[in-house]
Order: structure tokens, then C-alpha cells, then sequence
């Protein structure tokens, strides 16, 4: 069956490896099929958000292609957008957009696609502007003109659903408050995944509970906190959660829309932040970073964080003494797994437990 136009993609990013994938693997998340990815040096630097040559290249391939949309893998202005578009006859979708269009597929739960909407209006605000001016073209600006007047409203309403949205999602980081609050006086640890969106955090999470949550390849299979008790060697109970993954360039405001879920990171006992062990070393540092930047803009404490370096059933010997070795992780707590064939596992229940025994000694010692 012969894809239309609309799901057919020519993606435009920058000249190395790491983009070039990991843009692809969102675009195809996306519903999308690839027909070319082409790179520049400079992306939004000029009114079409790339070179007028590249522009005019674009117009060409989209014809040769059949593709009826541009990716581009940067942040653009409604204006650089809607020009490149008028130009190359396509439509222009920037990366944080494509982000969204995949949050927007895989929400399921309520507070998941409140987050997501939140998010959307956003995204939406900065360019409620051109988006008037370009839907009602010829009219009349300032006091008593139509260009104003609708301006004003729609940042009116925009404003006013993210307030209505922010109220339900306080509501919802209320209740998880409380559940904390009594978590805590039951002694009872609380253990978190996180880590770079598909490096394995739905599997491990299934193989330590038991579970058969949905894995998938695509990125952003998990978009809403899945919690449960588990029982450790000595009936040891704690709880284990599942959160959404990370990306690189991850905009703050989608950081922000989430951080009722993402707030759970901040307040866990223990955090497993799963790293993709059989990727290529550079692959593995810019996902690392970037696992930590996102961490640092949440307020988590890195002394609670436990690596695990999952994927190891894929590696020769299952050995990777370069990624030890690497200056930024070095000197770090970790632990190799396969969570696909439970490699592993026993050292990480052992790690768990030693780490997270404080919790239960402060409980037991209170008068």
C-alpha cells in the first residue's frame, strides 16, 4: 500500500551520526517514512530556517520524493516555517513540534494527555502571534482593530486553558504528595527508572515485578508513572516506578508539562538511570549528558543515582572496559545487566538493597 504524501518525510539536521539517528528513530516514532535526511552545518539562521539555496533544494526533492513534509531537527519561528513551506509547497514541521506529535500518540492515561496538552498550548503561545496575522491577512491592527482584538483573544484563551490544565495537574501532584508523605512513614523505599528514552527502563521494570507492561522499540512508549510493590530477598518490600525517558534537546517547557510525573525522579530513595551499554561510546556520552542535564533542571540529587548499563547480553563478553573507563562516567556506581535475559540482575537486587537500607534504619530508630 503506497504511503500518501503527508506520512512520506525529508528530514534536514546537522552533519553528524548522533542527529542524523536519533532524529530519524523520531520521525519514524512519528508515523513518518523517510525518504532523505539531509544535513547543515546552520539550521534557523535565515528567514526559511535554512539556506535560500537549501530552500530551493528542498522544493526539488519534495517533487522527486512525493514527500508532503520537512522535518526540520531545530526550534523555528512561525515565520521561517510558514516561508520554507510556501516555498518547498510542503509542510514544515520543526523538532519540538515532532516531539509533541509523538507525546501526542502515546498518551494514555488522563494525566498524560493533560501533560501533553499543556505542553501543545505551550508550544502554541509565542506563535499565537504570526498565527493570527497569517490566518487573517489584510486586517487591521491596534485600538478597535481586528488584527489586535484577535490577537488578544486568542493569548486570552490559550492562557486561560493552561491555567484550567495547571489546576488539574496541582490536583493530581497533591494526591502523589500524600502517597509520599505516607510512604515515607511506613519506611518503605521508593525506587525510580529513568534514562534515555528506549535503553530498556519498561523491561528491566517488567523482569524486578513481574509485570507485562508494554515494551516497544519506539521512543516514548512510556509517557505516564506505572508503580509497584516489590519483595526483595529477606521479604524486603519497596516500591519500584517507571517514568518517561529522556531525549537531547529536550525543550524545558515539555520538562515543565511533565513535572508532576517527572517530580516522582526528585523525591525517589534510589534512582536507576539506564544507559544503553551497546551503543557506540559517543552515542552513550551524549545520552548521558543529557540524562544529566534533564536531572539537573528537576533539582535531583546525583548521589542517588545508581548506572545501570543495560543491553549487555549485546556486547562481546558482555564486557565494555571503554565505557568504565570513560571520564564521565568513571568513579561512578554501576551495574551491567541484560534485562532481556536477567543478566545481572542479582548484583543490581543486592545494589538496590544496600543502597536503600538507610531508609528502613531511620524508620525503626524514630522514638
Amino acid at each position: 500500500m503506497k504511503m500518501s504524501e503527508a506520512g512520506r518525510a525529508i528530514i534536514v539536521t546537522y552533519p553528524d551520526d548522533f542527529a542524523r539517528q536519533e532524529v530519524t528513530e523520531l520521525a519514524r516514532a512519528a508515523g513518518y517514512e523517510v525518504t532523505k535526511v539531509v544535513t547543515q552545518r546552520d539550521i534557523i539562521k535565515s528567514e526559511y530556517g535554512v539556506g535560500v539555496g537549501k530552500a530551493q533544494e528542498l522544493q526539488s526533492m519534495v517533487e522527486e520524493t512525493n514527500a508532503g513534509t520537512i522535518i526540520i531537527d531545530e526550534s523555528m519561528t512561525s515565520a521561517q516555517s510558514f516561508k520554507l513551506s510556501t516555498t518547498t509547497h510542503a509542510q514544515v514541521i520543526d523538532r519540538e513540534r515532532l516531539i509533541l506529535n509523538i507525546f501526542a500518540r502515546r498518551a494514555t492515561t488522563t494525566e498524560a494527555k493533560l501533560q501533553v496538552q499543556l505542553a501543545e498550548l505551550r508550544y502554541a503561545l509565542p506563535r499565537a502571534r504570526d498565527a493570527v496575522r497569517y490566518s487573517m491577512k489584510g486586517e487591521q491592527a491596534g485600538f478597535m482593530g481586528m488584527g489586535e482584538f484577535a490577537v488578544d483573544v486568542k493569548f486570552r484563551a490559550i492562557k486561560r486553558q493552561m491555567g484550567f490544565i495547571k489546576e488539574k495537574l496541582e490536583k493530581t501532584r497533591t494526591v502523589r504528595d500524600l502517597h509520599t508523605t505516607e510512604r515515607r512513614k511506613l519506611g518503605i523505599p521508593f525506587v525510580s527508572l529513568a534514562g534515555y528514552t528506549s535503553s530498556g527502563k519498561t523491561t528491566l521494570f517488567n523482569k524486578l515485578t513481574s509485570e507485562s507492561k508494554e515494551m516497544s522499540p519506539n521512543l516514548f512508549t512510556t509517557l505516564s508513572t506505572t508503580t509497584r510493590m516489590v519483595t526483595f530477598p529477606n521479604s524486603r518490600r519497596m516500591l519500584l516506578s517507571d517514568t518517561v525517558g529522556f531525549i537531547s534537546r529536550l525543550p524545558t517547557y515539555l520538562v515543565e508539562s511533565f513535572k508532576s510525573t517527572l517530580d516522582e525522579l526528585r523525591y525517589a530513595d534510589l534512582m536507576l538511570l539506564m544507559i544503553d551499554a551497546s551503543e557506540p561510546l559517543e552515542s552513550i556520552r551524549t545520552k548521558f549528558v543529557s540524562c544529566r542535564e534533564t536531572l539537573s533542571e528537576l533539582e535531583v540529587d546525583f548521589n542517588k543515582v545508581l548506572l545501570v548499563l543495560n543491553k549487555v547480553d549485546l556486547l562481546p563478553d558482555r564486557g565494555h572496559p571503554e565505557i568504565a573507563a570513560d571520564p564521565l562516567i568513571k568513579g561512578l556506581d554501576f551495574v551491567s545487566v541484560s534485562a532481556t535475559d536477567g543478566y545481572g540482575l542479582r548484583q543490581l537486587r543486592t545494589h538496590i538493597l544496600e543502597r536503600t537500607s538507610a531508609v528502613q534504619r531511620t524508620v525503626k530508630s524514630r522514638p
